[in-house]
């Protein structure tokens, strides 16, 4: 009988936010499947864990995804996370999921940490139908096309970046959308610093640069 593949999320800051079933899970298993092993090591440190790693990312997934499932195959149970978060979001492991699929191999996903949903339930929009766009290109023909279509959706839209381009995305917004568009910008969630900004695009943009944030962030934009 193959072993079962289970998807855990992981914390996005605080690590008391592990659950306990994900706790458990990572105990049990003969092997986790992680994103980055320095990340992958300081999370299992924290909880008391050692165990055995094997490093799946976007470099490497379609290489190493056979290796995985081979695993598996042979009856080893093992947990799949990402550096923070829900694996598979944003995250590497879709195409190992298909692996897994085809092949016939239990997949169980857990519930946890997700930083659009910690995000969202602390923006204070209404949040019944929201659009997630996720990451803009970084090429700049690609990003003015996709801020053009994006001007044009009625709603919350929900986007990612990474740190370092957090003030060029808040520029861009600023500059794409109309004067009175508010937004959220929530900022290094269950973190000790943790902060939702709110107000306009401009007004968001403006505290950002004045106070040289550079941190991991959800952003939220109100398009009426």
């Amino acid at each position: 009988m193959p072993g079962t593949l289970y998807i855990v999320p992981t914390p996005i800051g605080n690590y008391d936010d592990i659950t306990l079933r994900g706790l458990k899970t990572l105990q049990s298993v003969d092997l986790i499947v992680c994103e980055e092993y320095k990340e992958a090591r300081r999370l299992l440190s924290s909880l008391q864990i050692t165990k055995e790693l094997f490093s799946l990312n976007e470099h490497n997934e379609r290489d190493s995804a056979g290796d995985v499932v081979a695993l598996l195959k042979e009856g080893k149970n093992l947990a799949l996370i990402s550096d923070c978060g829900t694996p598979l979001f944003s995250d590497p492991g879709t195409y190992l999921i298909g692996l897994c699929i085809q092949a016939n191999i239990p997949i169980i996903p857990l519930p946890g940490t997700s930083s659009l949903m910690t995000a969202l339930s602390g923006s204070g929009f209404d949040i019944n139908k929201f659009h997630y766009y996720g990451w803009l290109s970084p090429k700049r023909e690609i990003r003015t096309v996709e801020l053009q279509k994006l001007k044009k959706t009625q709603g919350l839209i929900i986007l990612l970046e990474t740190p370092y381009r957090l003030i060029r995305l808040l520029e861009d917004l600023a500059t794409a959308f109309p004067r009175n568009t508010h937004g959220v910008l929530a900022y290094e969630l269950t973190k000790s610093d943790e902060c939702y900004y709110r107000g306009t695009l401009e007004e968001i943009r403006d505290t950002a640069k004045k106070n040289s944030l550079k941190g991991e962030f959800v952003m939220l934009v109100k398009n009426n």
